[in-house]
């Protein structure tokens, strides 16, 4: 149903080198780069894209959504807390530490805001 998700940023090189390092926890790497947009692809799948990082085709500011959220599944909770950990040392905010949502579900989550503000998830079924 969803071919790929696209967040913007203001700042194309800062976004690069913070992506390179969190989404790689993910088993993403980087599949596509030119100088407005960078996308990240699964590393058995280089040619189809699943996320991108981009300035406004517009040329406005680039801004995040309220209430909206992009959501990585991870293979287990290691790596969740793995996303968690890198993206708040390379410079993201905590949007939520990792654990059970609700708290006595199944399902495992943390949340980050990005260096343009964008709210990323990764989660994990247990």
């Amino acid at each position: 149903m969803i071919g790929f998700v696209m967040v913007g940023t203001n700042d194309i090189e800062s976004a690069n080198k913070f992506y390179d390092i969190v989404i790689g926890t993910l088993n993403l790497t980087k599949a596509y780069e030119d100088t407005k947009c960078i996308g990240y692809a699964k590393d058995t799948a280089l040619e189809e894209i699943e996320f991108y990082i981009t300035k406004p085709a517009n040329k406005e500011t680039a801004s995040f959504g309220n209430g909206t959220q992009i959501s990585f599944y991870a293979d287990n909770k290691i790596k969740v807390d793995k996303f968690h950990e890198v993206a708040l040392k390379a410079g993201g905010k905590d949007e939520g530490l990792p654990g059970l949502r609700p708290q006595n579900g199944n399902v495992y989550y943390a949340y980050i805001r990005d260096l343009d503000g964008n709210k990323i998830c990764a989660y994990t079924n247990l």
